[in-house]
């Protein structure tokens, strides 16, 4: 009987002397991953490829996976800063590269978490990769950039750099924020999904309405961009007393995705909101 690998990954990067760092779960490790489809596991701002209910997606997931840290987060090399989104996408392709280059796989596809889900529906965007895969999962995903400016603005005047000390994975990062990074974060174009996103990609977009750090109302304007498109369809999940990192409700957040990705292979997925006709818990 087949069993579930993990196996821990260094990536030389494309663009930057340093290794991105990852894991690979594979549910068949004996077979041939030449043409086999996997799935992407993106982390958000100053977090990590095990963070929140990554690992425990990664680990229910019924494809292969990859997760792993971007430049400058946890074990990978290089240098983070808070406008390095474009940045990000090229630790993206540098990813996507590798493994297909070495393993063969074909992504099939994203999830991703806040800054992940920005990055990843950029890359779904601008590459030919892209318009090959099946599935996008948009978790607390900013759309509206220049909201980045309301997480700080009690506690700098924007005259100078901004230091936070927070725990990732257990260690103590200080996080320095510069004015020029807020500016540029603020003018990332988010706008693209309207016109460039893959029409035949399923998307499920999952909002906590009690997030602090994205408005929940960015899943709406989401919804708005990425339901008008056919064949692909987009279900919006909105979580009642979740904040932007799902705390304490990962299980229900893993659990979610794993029903909507089932409805998906079996071709019952439909625009609108998701679960639509079922009463569900009250």
């Amino acid at each position: 009987m087949a069993t579930r690998k993990s196996t821990k990954l260094r990536i030389p990067h494309s663009q930057d002397d340093c290794e991105l760092v990852g894991i690979l779960e594979q549910l068949a490790p004996e077979e041939s991953t030449q043409g086999r489809k996997i799935a992407l596991i993106l982390h958000g701002t100053m977090g990590h490829k095990d963070y929140l209910f990554q690992k425990r997606l990664a680990l229910r997931f019924p494809m292969d996976s990859f997760r792993f840290d971007f430049r400058g987060n946890h074990e990978s090399g290089g240098q983070r800063t808070q406008s390095g989104i474009a940045r990000d996408v090229e630790d993206l392709v540098t990813v996507v590269s590798y493994l297909r280059n070495t393993y063969g796989y074909e992504i099939d596809a994203v999830v991703g978490h806040s800054r992940g889900s920005v990055v990843g529906m950029h890359w779904l965007c601008t590459s030919e990769e892209g318009q090959r895969v099946r599935a996008m999962v948009n978790a607390s995903g900013r759309y509206r950039m220049s909201g980045v400016y309301d997480l700080y603005k009690e506690q700098w005047d924007f005259k100078g750099p901004y230091e936070r000390t927070l725990t990732v994975a257990r260690q103590t990062v200080v996080e320095r924020v510069y004015p020029e990074d807020l500016e540029e974060f603020s003018k990332w174009n988010t706008a693209i999904v309207w016109d460039k996103f893959p029409a035949q990609i399923d998307v499920l977009t999952m909002h906590g309405l009690l997030d602090k750090t994205v408005p929940s109302y960015d899943a709406i304007i989401y919804s708005r961009a990425l339901g008008a498109r056919t064949p692909g369809t987009h279900n919006l999940h909105l979580v009642e007393k979740a904040d932007h990192n799902f705390t304490k409700r990962q299980d229900e957040v893993v659990d979610c995705i794993l029903e909507w990705w089932d409805a998906l292979n079996q071709g019952r997925l439909k625009t609108g909101i998701f679960m639509t006709g079922v009463r569900g818990k009250l």
